[in-house]
């Protein structure tokens, strides 16, 4: 008795471990591949002719310890530390985040107005990093080939395009098989660049100096603004940290956590530090530190090596963009469009074809318009800090109207943050003209779509409110002047559960009939990733055989209408599909100069609306249970 006893505690401890492990490959694989080829073009970007800044073996030390505190401050204390504190029911991520944000300042419309707007843009500068992303770490991963056989350097833009078309048309296959082999790629790929860095310190240790942080301190002293706009090119270091955030849904704090400070940091500071090294030893190696550092034995298996790893940190941002925009559609920024889930165990693992085309498109576009690594770090940088300022003020809303920190708490943390957020946002606008242009120009095009269509429901909605009738005197006129009736359940999916549904009206009017037993539906997405089993169905009987009947959703569920219709039986409401049939109202959008929106937001609006999947499309409604009733609305 005793031995069995003694062993329970010890095998699920064992099955704790392995399950951790198995967490933490899983987390080096997915949430660090944008963070974790970062060591690519950092440094030649630092030392580019577009900061003019020489290479000297102070400037080496300098550049470097900003790198290293900057990797220390805004990973591993900003976002590890606080930002991955704010979970929305375990799942992260600036959608998430505002959720948290508009929960806490339920008692403030103006300040939730606001995190609503500053949520939206930060989505939509995710959208840009979506498409700049992919472009650069493939590029600056096939540019090894200029190194090792300069012969080939002009394939390595067609190269780069090649293998991005390949990533993006397997998207639809979904990432399954590949992501089982991403964790132990990424770890082969953080073993070697730290032991290629390690190579290097040990044969010039003095570069070790630059964990002392007075370097960068007498750096920005020394240099001034130029020391300033460096900070442009230290940020690629940091770029990816918003992922550990996004991700951590998927994998849980303690894996990012033990995957950071156990494996990726280590990784990364050995090869910071081996490429400073290099540069001190070899003032000509700032073309590309990174390659260069790298025996010339192991030049193209570690090209190899680079691509795989930028094609993984390629794939982590695109899932992440059709996440994003996934949970956008379910809260009323975007028109529904297609989403195919790609894997029957992980319900998380979805493809977005129209989203997957676009990016494809874009960033296309993007490496055969700027053709270089070095050429795509002027715009690259502007998104991700502005995402980061946008995360760092919506954490200080959340600690101080949901958590009550103290208000000194509050301040010190936000002014050291936000100085060092605002710091490395204003060094990457001053690239506007060099690149920085594109990803702000996406993001705003993105912003105005998102914003558009928001505004554009709710000013449907508005007009679909004053044409409308009450519902329950309705119902009451309905029992004292009774029409026909016939056998089955009609269900009305609508928008107001307390207006009359225009396509009952247009059933009564034309058809003269009304069924047996007819149900208001209304859909509603929760500001929770996922609805809790007791909220998602409440049901009211309205009398007369007519029940009211709201279905909700968390903001990352599969709004699966028919599965959660079958739920219904155990409160009373048994509904049979085969007998059941739905109403919806379709409507129309018209442009007018009406109050409201500028002309071009309605047209947009319209013309998004026109090519919105149908709403029983994206529920799951089937086609031959469906009659649609049209509605022309005038915005």
């Amino acid at each position: 008795m005793t031995d069995t006893t003694d062993a329970k505690p010890a095998d699920t401890g064992d099955s704790a471990k392995k399950a951790l492990h198995v967490m933490v490959i899983g987390a080096i694989g997915v949430v660090f591949g944008d963070i974790g080829t970062s060591p690519l073009y950092t440094f030649s970007e630092a030392f580019s002719d577009q900061h003019g800044m020489p290479v000297t073996t102070f400037n080496v030390l300098g550049i470097l310890s900003l790198v290293l505190w900057s990797l220390l401050i805004v990973v591993a204390l900003k976002y590890i530390t606080f930002i991955m504190r704010a979970d929305n029911k375990g799942e992260g991520g600036i959608m998430a985040m505002m959720a948290l944000a508009q929960r806490a300042t339920r008692k403030h419309p103006r300040t939730r107005r606001l995190v609503i707007l500053a949520a939206v843009l930060g989505a939509a500068l995710f959208f840009g990093d979506g498409v700049i992303t992919p472009s650069i770490t493939v590029l600056s991963a096939v540019e090894g080939l200029e190194v090792a056989a300069p012969q080939l350097s002009h394939w390595v833009v067609w190269i780069a395009v090649t293998v991005l078309v390949a990533l993006f048309l397997i998207q639809k296959r979904g990432t399954g098989r590949v992501g089982s082999v991403f964790g132990p790629v990424m770890c082969v790929w953080f073993v070697a660049i730290g032991l290629i860095g390690a190579y290097n310190i040990v044969q010039h240790p003095l570069v070790l100096r630059a964990i002392n942080p007075w370097y960068g301190v007498h750096f920005f002293i020394h240099h001034g603004t130029g020391g300033f706009l460096v900070l442009g090119a230290v940020v690629l270091c940091v770029t990816g940290a918003e992922a550990l955030y996004a991700d951590m849904g998927h994998f849980g704090r303690k894996s990012i956590t033990v995957a950071w400070y156990g494996f990726v940091m280590p990784g990364l500071m050995l090869n910071y530090f081996g490429q400073g090294a290099l540069l001190i030893h070899d003032h000509a190696a700032a073309s590309n530190p990174f390659f260069l550092a790298v025996p010339e034995w192991g030049l193209y298996p570690m090209i190899a090596l680079a691509t795989a790893a930028a094609v993984i940190a390629s794939q982590a941002v695109i899932a992440g963009s059709f996440s994003i925009m996934r949970q956008a559609i379910q809260l009323g920024f975007l028109p529904r469009m297609p989403v195919v889930h790609t894997s029957n165990e992980d319900v998380g693992q979805i493809f977005l074809p129209w989203i997957n085309r676009l990016l494809m498109i874009l960033v296309v576009l993007v490496v055969l318009g700027f053709k270089s690594s070095n050429a795509l770090a002027g715009a690259y940088g502007i998104a991700v800090t502005g995402t980061m300022v946008i995360d760092t003020v919506l954490f200080l809303i959340v600690a101080w109207r949901m958590w009550k920190w103290n208000p000194l708490v509050i301040v010190g943390l936000g002014l050291f943050f936000l100085v060092i957020d605002l710091s490395f946002f204003g060094a990457n606008t001053l690239k506007v003209e060099d690149g920085g242009w594109f990803p702000l120009v996406l993001g705003l095009a993105a912003f105005a779509v998102l914003t558009t269509w928001r505004r554009g429901r709710d000013l449907v909605l508005r007009q679909l409110k004053l044409g409308g009738l009450a519902l329950e005197p309705f119902i009451a006129n309905l029992a004292e002047h009774p029409p026909t009736r016939v056998e089955g359940t009609a269900i009305f999916l609508v928008s107001d559960p307390d207006a009359v549904p225009h396509a009952l009206l247009h059933n009564l009017k034309h058809n003269k009939v009304l069924h047996k037993r007819n149900v208001i539906l209304t859909v509603d997405t929760l500001e929770t990733p996922h609805a809790d089993p007791e909220e998602r169905i409440e049901l009211a009987d309205l009398g007369h055989d007519f029940h009211k009947l709201v279905l909700r959703f968390g903001f990352a569920d599969d709004p699966n209408v028919p599965v959660a219709l079958h739920e219904c039986a155990r409160q009373g409401l048994d509904i049979k599909m085969m007998d059941t049939t739905f109403f919806l109202s379709r409507e129309t959008i018209v442009a007018t100069d009406r109050p409201g929106m500028a002309l071009w937001r309605d047209k947009l609006f319209a013309f998004l609306a026109r090519n919105a999947l149908p709403a029983t499309a994206f529920f799951s409604i089937p086609g031959n249970r469906l009659i649609e009733l049209g509605a022309q609305v005038e915005i």
